[in-house]
């Protein structure tokens, strides 16, 4: 059974809420998926799962939230080459581009990215509920 990590940061709640539907995704693909929030997760935990999540919403001048998610991101990420990993985050403003950046960033570190991340404008409608159930499957079933 594959073991997942599902790690994000929340200000809102709406990234918390896809975390969760991704969670249930995974689990209808039969993997053990945790969540964290991401101060709960370092990079030792890394070693400990077959694969990860990693939610951040958009924040300021659409970059990924910088006082605590930025800085574990950067700390982890020199260990990401040839892990399976998938994005996701919401926003309220700016289209996405930082999701963009973000995949670009997570492919040059070696990542084996699924999809190039899953967005949200701002609070996940069922819809998009159905999308992140649909991602944590398919992410699972992909390992």
């Amino acid at each position: 059974m594959a073991k997942t990590a599902i790690i994000y940061w929340s200000g809102t709640g709406n990234t918390e809420e896809m975390a969760k539907a991704i969670q249930m995704g995974t689990r209808k693909a039969g993997a053990e998926a945790q969540l964290f929030e991401v101060e709960q997760f370092g990079a030792s935990d890394l070693k400990d799962y077959d694969g990860f999540f990693f939610g951040c919403p958009a924040m300021g001048d659409e970059v990924l939230e910088e006082g605590t998610f930025e800085p574990f991101f950067a700390s982890i990420e020199t260990k990401l080459a040839g892990v399976p990993v998938a994005l996701f985050g919401s926003y309220g403003w700016g289209g996405g581009a930082w999701m963009d950046t973000w995949a670009a960033r997570t492919k040059a570190d070696g990542a084996k990215l699924f999809a190039d991340g899953l967005i949200v404008e701002n609070g996940p409608t069922d819809e998009d509920i159905k999308k992140c159930e649909d991602l944590g499957e398919a992410f699972v079933k992909a390992l």
